[in-house]
């Protein structure tokens, strides 16, 4: 049976008692709100509220549950997965270092670094940035460090 906007409504108000009481998590409220609004019929919005203490219409639970044919089933996109920003900063710093005479090479490194550690914890996109941002910086520190070496040697030898 087709589901209406007020089944929906009902729907959702299960799911928000459901987290409000602590039964369920940020993430997986937010996706079974999503596809509750999405739903097309009451056995959708029957599987998303059956492990919780209520249910959208009291009704439906006494007839009997007919699988929804999966040609009616919405399909399950994937959620996109984001670019880590830190990793995006510390390319942007580490491309600037030649421009800013390596005023942005350090924030470069410590942006890397915290990215890198960002994506294994979080499974983020960014790590060829994070790791070209690292490569910049300590390259730029490398730079800087060989000139006042070379300065300090001339410098030296010249006393």
């Amino acid at each position: 049976m087709r589901a209406s906007h007020a089944d929906r409504e009902r729907a959702v108000d299960v799911l928000k008692a459901g987290f409000a009481e602590g039964r369920l998590q940020q993430t997986e409220y937010e996706q079974r709100i999503t596809r509750a609004y999405h739903a097309q019929t009451h056995a959708e919005l029957q599987m998303l509220v059956a492990d919780l203490p209520q249910g959208p219409v009291p009704q439906a639970q006494f007839l009997p549950q007919r699988p929804v044919p999966a040609t009616f089933m919405p399909m399950q996109m994937p959620a996109p997965v984001s670019t880590n920003s830190s990793a995006t900063g510390a390319l942007v710093c580490g491309i600037m270092t030649p421009v800013t005479w390596g005023l942005t090479a350090i924030p470069a490194v410590i942006l890397g670094h915290k990215a890198r550690a960002e994506i294994r914890r979080t499974g983020e996109r960014g790590d060829g940035q994070a790791l070209a941002g690292l490569v910049l910086g300590w390259l730029g520190i490398g730079g800087w460090s060989l000139f006042f070496l070379l300065s300090v040697l001339l410098a030296v030898a010249h006393l």
